[in-house]
């Protein structure tokens, strides 16, 4: 199956690094005004949906790392 998003692997580990669960994840990204539930979490680390650009200062932020990371 072709990867849609480069950034899967990258959300995973930070999120387990932190010991958030996915729903963890889903619930903060909500207050920071992306909705998205934990599903989709789980589709953006198993690379099967898609994350567009304006979406990733929110991960950025959410996490503490800059875009880059």
């Amino acid at each position: 199956m072709k990867k849609l998003n480069v950034v899967g692997r990258q959300v995973g580990r930070l999120r387990y690094q932190r010991g958030w669960t996915q729903e963890m994840l889903a619930a903060r990204l909500q207050l920071a005004g992306w909705i998205i539930s934990r599903s989709g979490v789980s589709k953006i680390e198993n690379g099967s949906m898609c994350v567009h650009d304006f979406r990733l200062p929110f991960l950025a932020k959410l996490f503490g790392v800059a875009i880059a990371d």
